[in-house]
């Protein structure tokens, strides 16, 4: 793990590379099973469903729905003053399939669990956090 601004970043392993790489491309990439076409959140060698071997990642649109959220008022970090949400979201793809990600270009005030987000990447050094922004059209 390595922090870069003040944010800590994630180990890149072998199965989570295209989930914190593919911000570099535009592309939020979730694993996908080749058997049963279920997507699953995080990343691992088996489908949790249908427990086949043939899983890896696929494009998914980027838009998602806020399930819930938090804001934080605390100030942790120097780098990230509050206040900022902090949000599970659900992706198009498969309502099931939850992000916990921070919520970005919007107004505290104005989130709300049911709007319509789309997926922007924060690129740092090695790999592109996946944030979500509100739909703008």
């Amino acid at each position: 793990m390595s922090t870069t601004a003040g944010r800590i970043l994630p180990e890149v392993t072998a199965e989570s590379r295209d989930f914190w790489t593919g911000g570099f491309d535009n592309e939020l990439r979730i694993y996908r099973c080749r058997s049963c076409n279920d997507w699953f959140h995080p990343p691992v060698g088996a489908c949790w469903r249908c427990r086949s071997r043939d899983v890896g990642p696929d494009v998914a649109s980027g838009r998602a729905t806020v399930a819930a959220f938090t804001v934080n008022h605390h100030p942790w970090l120097p780098a990230f003053p509050p206040p900022y949400v902090i949000a599970a979201v659900e992706l198009e793809e498969q309502p099931d399939i939850r992000l916990t990600t921070c919520l970005v270009d919007v107004d505290v005030d104005d989130v709300e669990v049911g709007m319509q987000v789309e997926v922007v990447f924060d690129k740092q050094e090695d790999v592109a956090l996946p944030f979500f922004r509100p739909v703008t059209a």
